[in-house]
């Protein structure tokens, strides 16, 4: 069948493309292998926060007095959790995809040749475009023994049925912290493996020790500088000789992209790929290796979507029109849904003067009225980096009890270059935990 757009992988960045280009008239098919609404709707973002939310209402709850907070019940927090995931069935998703007029097409996709998909031997050609959205993979390790151990990835930490007795998490990134706290509150005893020394090393230096804190109040053990050298079912191995048992062993040591070598389709800011002549191949999402978040991979989805409608029509995409994912290399906020929460956009300290910048670093607790209402003893830090050229934003960290929803007011001051003069007249209300922005902006001084 002849297709005007061809997207390769139905999650949330294929099914944004395929809206995009649908909406605007030109015909679309997409192509899913497994479940339309991909990795995020079924095995990461959606299950993984629903796992994750009633340990922090629970614990929340706990840190004000004269709440009598009770416990956890796991059976009703996994069935919630399956509620999320319409129990692993696409038929909605399929549902809304038709409706917007994008034609489905089960099984595995492959670019077989200019404009052209081949799937289970039937060959489908594209007029305008072929976009790969195929998403990420788990990066598994080379440890001894690996092969022969069965072990949890992320789908199955997020989509157990029961409560383990005990786990090992092996990596301190973002699935590792997350699933560490949410098993340990659901009553798992939990152990966590981090090759440095400290998890989360991307952010900023005192992110680690934070998430650090508050997993441990949960009773996560905590092994730092813990690198894996082998492992056998239920049990594993450090270089240093110590050895961490548990009846379920999850390995979160990263993804790549799901591609067949593993290694990112470079695109430029419209997502069309590099080096292929005739400019109709794209991708977007986590296989461009960008930013391999789901927002992120949408953001760059509705660009390559408006880019392919743009040139269909003989226009071409200008910088900050929506046609360009721009904000991929200044503004890419991000979450780990730990308690304590991190939120962070931009580039942290070390790395905008790594890039030349000269910039000043404002550091503080979070301690306003309104975090001392939100919560007793409320516990959390940010940070503020500024270019002290343009006197505007290129980083902003918040860790803390609810913090996320303080994210997007960065992020706008980032993506709009709004200046720290301008920021001032920008007043918190109170008494709210938005406050510690007045408290940044006077600490950096006008």
């Amino acid at each position: 069948m002849d297709f005007d757009v061809i997207v390769i992988g139905g999650g949330p960045v294929g099914e944004n493309v395929a809206w995009r280009t649908a909406a605007g008239g030109l015909s679309t098919a997409m192509i899913e292998k497994e479940l339309v609404g991909g990795e995020c709707s079924y095995w990461a973002c959606m299950p993984s926060k629903a796992l994750l939310r009633p340990g922090h209402a629970l614990a929340a709850a706990r840190r004000v007095q004269g709440v009598n907070a009770g416990s956890l019940d796991a059976k009703e927090v996994l069935a919630r959790r399956t509620g999320f995931t319409s129990n692993w069935d696409d038929a909605g998703q399929v549902k809304w995809a038709e409706s917007e007029n994008i034609h489905v097409i089960r099984g595995d996709g492959e670019v077989t040749g200019e404009r052209e998909v081949t799937v289970g031997g039937e060959v489908h050609r594209a007029r305008q475009a072929v976009v790969v959205c195929t998403g990420s993979v788990p990066k598994m390790p080379p440890l001894e023994g690996l092969a022969d151990t069965p072990v949890w990835t992320s789908r199955e930490a997020t989509s157990a049925r029961e409560v383990p007795e005990s786990l090992v998490v092996l990596g301190g990134g973002v699935v590792g912290v997350e699933m560490a706290q949410a098993w340990a509150r659901l009553g798992a005893q939990v152990k966590l493996v981090v090759s440095g020394d400290r998890p989360l090393p991307k952010f900023e230096e005192f992110v680690g020790p934070l998430v650090v804190e508050g997993l441990r109040e949960d009773g996560v053990e905590v092994l730092l500088n813990g690198r894996a050298s082998s492992i056998k079912p239920g049990e594993l191995t450090l270089q240093d000789g110590r050895v961490v048992r548990g009846s379920e062993i999850l390995v979160a040591t990263g993804r790549v992209p799901a591609t067949k070598d593993g290694k990112p389709l470079t695109i430029d800011d419209s997502g069309l790929v590099s080096g292929v002549d005739g400019r109709w191949l794209y991708a977007a999402g986590d296989v461009t290796g960008r930013a391999l978040l789901t927002h992120q991979g949408k953001y760059q989805a509705r660009a390559a979507g408006t880019a392919i409608l743009e040139r269909s029509r003989g226009f071409e995409p200008k910088q900050w029109s929506a046609g360009q994912a721009w904000a991929d290399h200044v503004a890419v906020p991000q979450v780990v849904f730990t308690d304590p929460e991190v939120a962070f956009v931009g580039h942290t300290a070390a790395e905008a003067r790594a890039a030349g910048r000269d910039v000043k670093v404002v550091d503080l607790d979070i301690a306003v009225a309104g975090s001392s209402l939100h919560a007793d003893g409320y516990k959390g830090k940010a940070r503020m980096v500024v270019d002290e050229r343009t006197r505007t934003l290129v980083g902003v960290t918040f860790v803390g009890q609810d913090v996320a929803e303080l994210l997007h007011s960065a992020t706008v001051a980032i993506v709009g270059e709004v200046t720290v003069d301008r920021l001032w007249h920008a007043v918190p209300s109170y008494p709210t935990i938005s406050e510690v922005w007045l408290r940044l902006l006077e600490s950096y001084g006008l």
